[in-house]
């Protein structure tokens, strides 16, 4: 196959999440033998570690007016990039809807990745873009061939289903043949890690902030916050390190006892997810907290992963347990035979390839069936 795959809006980069799972979405692609090229609508933001591919920037500094004009000359440059590649499939990270993407489907059938509840995930951004983003979005859901969902709650969420897509459940997985366990640290007072951003309430910033304030003999370094207004003073055993490199964040995460992933994805009315930070956390050996139900680890009973419930008050209910759970799990990593049956990238990445044959196949007969048509006429 000749694969497009297309990322709307945000910088992927080698040191995000995002845009490591892309590079091995493109990577596992490329060694099954397939075409494929990555192609970026994105802000020219300096110095960032883009992953190679065709990208087509738009300005971020010169006012409201000028940024979205600008982003649809973007979109539009890259529309005609994409077609010139002449795809069999179209695989597209969405965003939010920017004109004409929907026009993609003309050159080839497109299928979407749905990583969260955009209805939800967007009232966050307040009243404008989530109003622009409900009125918009079906633009582009009606005119694609198929969804790929990281989670069963999300393939039955009506402001999807009501699209009637193919849809397949593909979790988000981690290629572990690329990571090692870390060595364990010699701490006497348990260390705990977080990465995120900014922007993400389902992330639960705040909580970890509390966590740490309820029992100052343990340590917290947040990786990906430059500062956090609205917490502040920090405590003092809490470190908050800005945004870090793939290199610099590995000797944080070496010196961690434990990781703590998601812990507010009811803020998003979600109860189920498989986070990247919680797959690349296992892959290096981190014993997890984690807030939700997994769709890949549910079923797996193992004393390397502390699950506490999806509330708001979790952190008060459970901050002891998760206490204890830092300081049991100091001198100790995860095996990866116990996690590579379920996260393992190599078996998600031969579905995710057969779907996308199952919906060439589709359109084609569709277009068989619609020129049939035709001819009878």
């Amino acid at each position: 196959m000749r694969i497009a795959y297309v990322s709307l809006h945000w910088p992927r980069t080698f040191s995000s999440g995002v845009g490591k799972k892309i590079h091995r979405h493109l990577n596992a692609w490329k060694l099954k033998g397939h075409d494929v090229r990555l192609f970026m609508h994105t802000a020219n933001e300096p110095g960032l570690d883009f992953l190679p591919g065709d990208k087509f920037f738009y300005p971020t500094q010169n006012g409201f007016a000028q940024r979205e004009i600008g982003r649809v000359r973007a979109a539009k440059k890259m529309l005609r990039a994409v077609e010139r590649y002449r795809p069999d499939l179209i695989y597209l990270r969405y965003g939010i809807y920017v004109y004409p993407v929907h026009r993609l489907a003309y050159t080839a059938p497109v299928v979407e990745e749905i990583n969260t509840n955009d209805v939800e995930q967007h009232k966050e951004l307040g009243v404008v873009y989530s109003l622009y983003n409900r009125f918009t979005r079906g633009i582009l859901l009606r005119s694609i061939s198929g969804l790929v969902c990281v989670s069963k709650e999300l393939a039955k969420l009506s402001v999807f289903r009501n699209f009637r897509k193919p849809t397949k459940v593909i979790a988000n997985g981690i290629d572990l043949n690329k990571f090692t366990p870390l060595d364990t640290p010699n701490n006497s007072l348990p260390r705990i890690i977080f990465i995120g951003e900014h922007g993400h309430s389902w992330h639960g910033v705040d909580k970890i902030v509390s966590l740490a304030r309820n029992f100052s003999d343990i340590r917290i370094n947040l990786i990906g916050y430059e500062a956090l207004p609205e917490n502040e003073p920090l405590p003092d055993n809490l470190i908050s390190h800005g945004y870090l490199s793939s290199e610099e964040y590995l000797t944080l995460f070496s010196l961690a006892d434990v990781a703590i992933s998601s812990l507010a994805l009811h803020r998003v009315n979600l109860t189920e997810a498989s986070p990247l930070k919680s797959r690349e956390y296992l892959a290096y050996g981190l014993p997890t907290i984690i807030a939700y139900k997994d769709t890949d680890l549910e079923k797996v009973e193992t004393d390397y992963i502390l699950k506490i419930p999806n509330t708001e008050d979790n952190i008060l209910t459970h901050g002891k347990l998760i206490r204890d759970f830092a300081y049991e799990m100091r001198g100790r990593r995860v095996d990866h035979k116990l996690i590579a049956p379920h996260i393992d990238n190599q078996v998600k990445e031969c579905k995710r390839l057969a779907f996308f044959e199952e919906i060439i196949q589709h359109k084609t007969q569709e277009g068989m069936r619609n020129n049939h048509k035709k001819t009878l006429l």
